[in-house]
């Protein structure tokens, strides 16, 4: 299936599997793009060295074109582009829009850029900008989440710009992938789908705890750090609600001081990090930590199997989904459905 989303990036398939922290690691990336899928590796939990050695490992298990994700407003954004440049990435895609002279320096480099985006005005803004591309995420979507479903944001974004747009937050199957083409859509992007494949390295048990769930038995909240968030409900995400400030802010420094040591930030860093994850929002000084070192959060439960001690991003879909295919099956099926989808259309476009 040939769209602009596949002609713009070279896979096979109007497909992109989005970069998750901790999730959207070599293994995950290289089988995703095997499929003829676009890969995203996600490089915002990784140092500079293991970005490196990550792409490195990527490419040694694919030949297909893949991406990575970075944080435009990191600190050390710059260094992350040089690798990407020297490694020659085919993709960036960034899950904050990045500046017009960063988009303009990466196209210049031959590299194609996706910015992500929860509004109109930000598709607009990066589309004027020189983005490639836009990957518009809806409120169904997992993690950091905005309030406008899916099914009335992309329609409004299809219509503001004119390149690709690609659509995330409440696909699944061949049929959403139809209905993302309907609206306008290149294709469609999936998080929690592919976080349940047999290629995810999450642990076993935290799959069983997704599949388990139930469509209320996802939620968005604040709790973690300040800003809306989609993922499980869980007795951490209860008790982070039910905390005061005080205490909150005690659990925001051991959090903080964790992932400090594992990424290698100084506290500046750290703090300054965590304020530009604020987007001019109101933020105690707890929620600015807790937004600095939510992936440590992520990692408790993506990494270390501890669903006790870590939160679980999840889009809504988490409440459909019940097995654990490859990813080159769940693409497959995802293709064949949509094939059979649009059979189905076609028959009915010619009844009179």
């Amino acid at each position: 299936m040939e769209t602009a989303l596949t002609r713009l990036v070279g896979v096979r398939h109007p497909i992109v599997q989005t970069g998750m922290g901790w999730v959207a690691g070599p293994r995950l990336v290289a089988a995703a793009a095997n499929a003829g899928a676009l890969g995203i590796l996600a490089s915002a939990t990784m140092t500079l060295d293991r970005l490196r050695d990550a792409v490195r490992e990527v490419r040694s298990r694919t030949d297909a074109p893949f991406g990575v994700n970075l944080r435009a407003d990191a600190g050390d954004a710059a260094d992350r582009v040089r690798i990407l440049l020297e490694e020659e990435v085919r993709v960036a895609s960034f899950a904050l829009a990045p500046s017009a002279e960063l988009i303009a320096g990466l196209k210049a480099a031959g590299v194609v850029v996706i910015p992500s985006v929860g509004a109109r005005r930000h598709a607009e803004k990066v589309a004027a900008w020189g983005a490639d591309a836009v990957l518009v995420q809806g409120g169904e979507g997992g993690g950091h989440t905005g309030e406008v479903a899916t099914s009335v944001l992309l329609p409004q974004v299809v219509d503001a710009v004119r390149i690709p747009v690609v659509a995330a937050g409440g696909f699944f199957d061949g049929r959403g992938l139809v209905a993302a083409l309907a609206y306008g859509a290149a294709g469609v992007a999936m998080g929690t789908r592919f976080l349940l494949t047999s290629d995810s390295t999450v642990p076993d048990a935290v799959k069983a705890r997704y599949l388990a769930a139930t469509v209320r038995d996802v939620t968005v909240t604040r709790a973690v750090d300040g800003l809306p968030h989609r993922m499980l409900r869980s007795d951490l995400v209860a008790a982070l609600e039910r905390s005061g400030r005080i205490r909150g802010l005690a659990h925001a420094v051991r959090r903080a001081a964790g992932f400090r040591r594992l990424s290698g930030l100084t506290w500046r860093q750290l703090v300054r990090d965590g304020l530009a994850l604020r987007h001019g929002k109101e933020l105690s000084w707890s929620q600015v930590l807790l937004a600095a070192n939510t992936p440590m959060l992520l990692r408790s439960a993506m990494v270390d199997g501890r669903t006790d001690l870590g939160v679980m991003a999840a889009g809504q879909v988490a409440g459909v989904i019940d097995d654990l295919p490859s990813c080159a099956a769940l693409v497959e099926r995802i293709m064949r459905e949509a094939e059979e989808v649009l059979t189905g259309l076609t028959g009915l476009g010619a009844v009179r």
